[in-house]
């Protein structure tokens, strides 16, 4: 059963009724979260391998508890990239401030470096530290994250972020996934995780591990969240560059949970010429 759920598959979440912000229900079905610290006083070491004594291109795959979010984080401090689910769709995952690992997951999926990588962070607090949010209206970032949603916004000369990741842009798409486990790595590690799906660039998206099976073997670990219950159209992309104005890059599985939201914040769509 994968780990972002919570003992049910939600079926259909292209526009799924189980989003939620204030009014509506929230595609999470997550426990509350559990603080990093915890986490690595709970890891088991009889059930793990240890970043010291293990392979770390070898590919082992592991379920997605908490008791291997320890050793994902050490991976992730070590400069490797790992595959983990997340409340859409599997992905690749790496230390968003290691050139090398950038590096990687772009080898990895044989995408062209032109195309930018978004960054996942724990917690909604944490986008201020990698993009510009003081133009958004209060509560926003809080009505539409945690969930299935990637939020463009301006990085700015207050940003933490390596200018080696995605050179040539001023913004950064950011996610929070409802997802306990990679939320809790994300934690432990940090920083921001560089984010991208979890198969070769043009080809479908991963809701199973087996379905980037031939990829395995590029990551340091690949941890197992089982099915994702959701379709393969990925997260909402909502450009928020602009004061009380957006516009939808991808429409993904959340587009008119996520417009309601912005709408209800009095924000107009963007036409483009």
């Amino acid at each position: 059963m994968s780990i972002c759920t919570r003992g049910v598959l939600l079926i259909n979440a292209r526009i799924s009724s189980n989003f939620s912000f204030r009014g509506f229900r929230r595609l999470s079905v997550v426990p509350r979260l559990q603080q990093c610290e915890g986490v690595r006083r709970g890891f088991s070491k009889s059930m793990a391998c240890s970043v010291e004594n293990c392979d770390m291109g070898s590919g082992v795959v592991h379920p997605a508890t908490d008791a291997y979010a320890g050793e994902a984080v050490e991976a992730l401090k070590a400069g490797k990239v790992i595959a983990v689910p997340t409340d859409t769709l599997y992905g690749f995952a790496c230390d968003a401030c290691s050139l090398e690992a950038v590096n990687r997951i772009y080898e990895i999926k044989g995408r062209r470096h032109t195309s930018p990588l978004a960054i996942c962070v724990g917690d909604v607090s944490d986008i201020a530290r990698f993009a510009v949010t003081d133009h958004l209206p209060h509560g926003l970032l809080d009505s539409l994250l945690p969930g299935p949603v990637t939020v463009v916004l301006k990085r700015g000369e207050s940003s933490v972020l390596e200018r080696s990741l995605n050179p040539g842009f001023d913004s950064i798409g950011v996610r929070v996934p409802d997802c306990n486990f990679i939320r809790i790595i994300a934690r432990g590690s940090g920083t921001a995780l560089a984010l991208t799906s979890a198969n070769l660039s043009g080809q479908p998206s991963s809701v199973t591990i087996k379905d980037f099976e031939n990829l395995w073997e590029h990551c340091a670990f690949v941890y197992d969240g089982g099915l994702l219950p959701s379709s393969r159209a990925g997260s909402t992309v909502v450009d928020l560059t602009a004061p009380h104005k957006y516009r939808i890059l991808r429409p993904g599985s959340a587009k008119d949970e996520t417009v309601a939201i912005l709408e209800k914040h009095s924000f107009v769509e963007e036409v483009t010429s």
